[in-house]
Parts: structure tokens; C-alpha cells; sequence
């Protein structure tokens, strides 16, 4: 089972930029893009297989949904075919800001189960690049309780400043920064931020501050004030940035329950092998290689098939792998 490649999901936001389509070298008239879905079980944005490297691919025009339903546990590891059934567990993205993100935060698993039916949302940022100056807002700086939340959230801006915005942490983006954002943890990426994120596979966010931004139609887009006063974890951490050994070959940057991502460095050869009864999303940040006979370059991602999951890789790329957590 050699490795799959997903034609992407480009889509246009309010706030996208243009950087995505280059970085990934595609041709597309397609503009404000501020999400490229690389690999995506979502219900509606399956991810589409287009190239395996095989003549006459019988799994050419299959979507990753139905690919498993064909391979299960050889395609995504047997356990996470007992846990997740056909639905990929993982959404990776690049994402590209040119204005700021709205002040957001996900629901953990208990509560978005409850609410909605279905997994909750932690994820992760890997900052590519990012202009001078660029932000990234992660966590509080200081101790609020819910109800001044609800304060701070509903009282009017001034200046077009919610005074939200005071309370949240703001951080300097650099390249090579990373970002871990449990579920409940407020967030939002600054204007100028270009990223790769890798999250459970949920769509669910709510919206706290959005800069009174108005959608296409000219109404103020929706804020999910209430719905985030449960959502929110309002403890104070003294840090926010994630640390790794940015030295080595393969480092270790998030290991928890949900995914498990390392970021892999190569000159010239590498075998890497993560040990683990699981597919393995790798995610081409810089360079060109060959991946188990599969050719890929920056902004192209793969699928490794879980029964063939040691990555026999000759280039000089950079990529993140990114596995089950356990």
C-alpha cells in the first residue's frame, strides 16, 4: 500500500490572503484563500485521492471516507479503525491570515458531545512564516471568572476594541513557533501568520470577538458568546509557546491524546519509524523528496498507510509527521 496524495480543499474566508496557492505551487484564480484542507475526514469535504504513483489506480476519485471503508484498519492502524470506524480521526491544514482571525475557542469532547454529536476540537499551529510584527493570540494573562467574561465579551468595543482583548495573551509569531491549543484555550491567529494546524477532526467553533466584521451579504457575522462561557478554560498558564529541540532530525513537538507530531528534518536520507499501529499524515514544509516511491514537495502532504508506515525518505525537505496520540 503505497502512500496517497488528496487533491486540497482551497477555501475562500473574509480574511485569507493569497500566500497558500504558491506556497503549494497550484494555479488558481480562487481568491482570499485562508484554508488549504489537505487531509479531511469532514463530513462534505472528504479528501479525494488523485495520485498514488501506480498506473490504472483503481483508488483514483475515492474519497479518504471510502478508502477506509475498502482498507480499515491496513489504511488508518487497527486500533484506530476500532475507535473511529470510517471517519478520519485528523484535519490538516495550511492556513493563511491577512487580516486577524476572530477570538474563538473550541469545546472539549464531553461538552461537544453533548451539544452537537460529535468530537470536540484541540489542535495545534506550526508557524511557516509569518510577517514582522504578526501575532498569535493563545490562553489568558490574567484570572477571570465566567461572569466577567460574559462582561468583558458584551460590553461594547471601544475604539473598535473589545475589551476582551485585554485579558488574552498576545505572542510574537516567528518561524518555527509552536502553539498547542487544548480544547477551551481562547485563541486566534494575527494578521500576517502563515501556518500548518493539525486538529481533531471538528468544525465546531465559537466565535467570541470578530472585530465587528460584517460576512458577504453585509450582516455582522455570528458571535457564540454564551455557547463559549462552559466552553472556556479559564485557568492562567505561565506559558503559552510550546518548546523542541529544533537541532535535531526528528523532534518531538506534541504528544497528547489526539495526535502525536513530530517535525523531520532531511539532508539526504532518513528512514523514520514512529512505532506506532497508525497511518501517518506527513506534511511537506520546505524541499523536495521521495517518500516510499512517492514523489513530494513543499505544500503537498501524504497519507501513509498504517501497514506501511516506516518512511523511507531521500531529498532535503522538511516535513511534520503527524500520527494517532495514545
Amino acid at each position: 500500500m503505497k502512500p496517497y496524495k488528496f487533491a486540497p480543499y482551497l477555501k475562500t474566508t473574509i480574511w485569507g490572503g493569497y500566500q497558500i496557492a504558491p506556497f503549494k505551487g497550484i494555479y488558481t484564480a480562487q481568491p482570499n484563500i485562508g484554508e488549504s484542507w489537505e487531509i479531511s475526514g469532514v463530513p462534505g469535504h472528504e479528501s479525494v485521492a488523485i495520485d498514488r504513483g501506480i498506473i490504472n489506480d483503481v483508488d483514483l476519485g475515492l474519497n479518504l471516507t471510502e478508502l477506509i471503508d475498502k482498507y480499515k484498519g491496513l489504511l488508518v492502524g487497527e486500533k484506530v479503525y476500532k475507535k473511529f470506524g470510517n471517519k478520519f480521526p485528523l484535519l490538516v491544514k495550511f492556513i493563511d491570515s491577512r487580516q486577524d482571525l476572530s477570538i474563538q475557542v473550541h469545546p472539549n469532547d464531553e461538552l461537544a458531545m453533548k451539544r452537537h454529536g460529535c468530537a470536540g476540537k484541540t489542535e495545534m499551529w506550526y508557524v511557516i512564516k509569518s510577517d514582522v510584527g504578526s501575532k498569535i493570540y493563545s490562553g489568558l494573562k490574567e484570572s477571570i471568572t465566567p461572569e466577567q467574561y460574559e462582561e468583558l465579551a458584551t460590553t461594547e468595543p471601544v475604539n473598535g476594541r473589545s475589551q476582551m482583548m485585554d485579558v488574552i495573551a498576545c505572542h510574537e509569531a516567528h518561524q518555527g513557533d509552536l502553539f498547542f491549543l487544548p480544547a477551551g484555550r481562547l485563541h486566534a491567529i494575527g494578521a500576517g501568520t502563515f501556518l500548518a494546524e493539525i486538529q481533531q477532526t471538528s468544525d465546531i467553533t465559537y466565535r467570541v470577538y470578530d472585530y465587528g466584521r460584517k460576512d458577504a451579504q453585509g450582516h455582522p457575522r455570528e458571535l457564540h458568546i454564551e455557547e463559549a462561557k462552559e466552553a472556556i478554560d479559564y485557568q492562567v498558564w505561565p506559558e503559552y509557546r510550546t518548546s523542541y529541540d529544533s537541532t535535531r532530525p526528528i523532534s518531538q513537538l506534541i504528544n497528547c491524546p489526539y495526535f502525536n507530531v513530530n517535525r523531520v528534518v532531511v539532508q539526504v536520507a532518513q528512514q523514520v519509524d514512529l512505532h506506532t499501529d497508525s497511518f501517518v499524515v506527513v506534511v511537506c514544509l520546505w524541499g523536495e523528496a521521495n517518500i516510499n516511491g512517492i514523489k513530494v514537495r513543499q505544500g503537498e502532504t501524504l497519507l501513509v498507510p498504517a501497514s506501511e508506515n516506516i518512511l523511507y525518505i531521500f531529498g532535503n525537505a522538511t516535513f511534520l509527521t503527524a500520527t494517532m496520540g495514545w
